[in-house]
Order: structure tokens, then sequence, then C-alpha cells
């Protein structure tokens, strides 16, 4: 088996704000069941809101891994998409996928790729959200769709953690 690299997940939001707390809940079901070879890799960082902090100190070599609730997808609706490829979303005008807290996504990656001198490697994977104010529970759509989120970012991890043929993925 190849070595893994490192790997952060950064699971963004918060339990009382309804649909916020979708990737809380998502990453409290899963970690049990990874693979011990991710486990070893694996570096988990709960965040109400993504800080590019989050992404500047990052380990060299190590991938990320962002959970969110995010708001520009219909409710439930499960999307993973490459680091590198959401400042290029958000600059073609496609649908800007954002939090419900302060920057798009894409310009938090853009602005941490540049002061990094270098693309970020892993993934986002969010989950489409309509409630958020305080005191609220998941909404059932998200709430359904939580196994879905769970194997989409368990999918993701293992993708971020590869190494294939001594370079990494």
């Amino acid at each position: 088996m190849n070595p893994a690299r490192p790997v952060r997940l950064l699971v963004c939001g918060s339990a009382d704000r309804g649909d916020d707390g979708a990737a809380l809940s998502a990453v409290a079901g899963l970690l049990f069941g990874l693979p011990p070879h991710l486990l070893t890799v694996l570096e988990v960082r709960r965040c109400e809101q993504l800080e590019l902090e989050d992404l500047l100190d990052l380990p060299e070599g190590a991938a990320c891994v962002i959970t969110d609730t995010v708001i520009g997808l219909p409710v439930g609706h499960i999307v993973t998409i490459p680091l590198p490829e959401l400042p290029e979303l958000d600059a073609a005008a496609a649908p800007i996928l954002r939090s419900s807290h302060v920057l798009p996504i894409g310009q938090l990656i853009a602005i941490a790729q540049v002061t990094r001198e270098a693309p970020l490697a892993g993934s986002l994977v969010g989950i489409g959200g309509r409630s958020f104010g305080f005191g609220r529970a998941l909404g059932r759509p998200v709430r359904a769709a939580l196994p879905a989120f769970r194997s989409a970012i368990e999918a993701a991890l293992i993708d971020a953690a590869a190494i294939v043929e001594g370079r990494t993925v």
C-alpha cells in the first residue's frame, strides 16, 4: 500500500444555526468508520466559518477537504469540487457557492493560493442548505441527505490522501 499524504478536514458550520450544522453532523457519524491508514494522517479542524488562516497554515504537501453547508445549490444537493477549480467557478459567474459566512469559498481559495504561491490540493464537499436561523434544527431535506453527504466526504478524504507512484493526486 502506498503511503498516504496528510489531510486536513475543515468542518465548517454551527450546530445551532439550522442547516449550517450539516457538516458537523455528517463528520460526527463518519470518523469512527474511516480506514485506519486515513485516520493516521487526518487532522480534523472545526471552524464555524472558513478562515484564510485555515488554508495558509496547511503543511506543505498536505491536502485539504472543506465540508460546509452552502448557498447556491438546491437544498440537500451535494457537490464535490476540487479546490483549484473554485476560483474559476467564481470568475466564470457560475453559481457562486458560498458558505453562510463572510467571503465566497472560491475567493478564499484564490487568496490562499496566491499567498502560498501554489494551488491547494483537495476539495470542497458542500451540501445545499436553506435554513440558517439561530436555534433551528437541520431541515428535513438536509437531514435526509446526511448519509450521502457522509459518503461524499469519505470519498474526498480518501482521494485527498492518495499518493500514486510517489506523487500526490
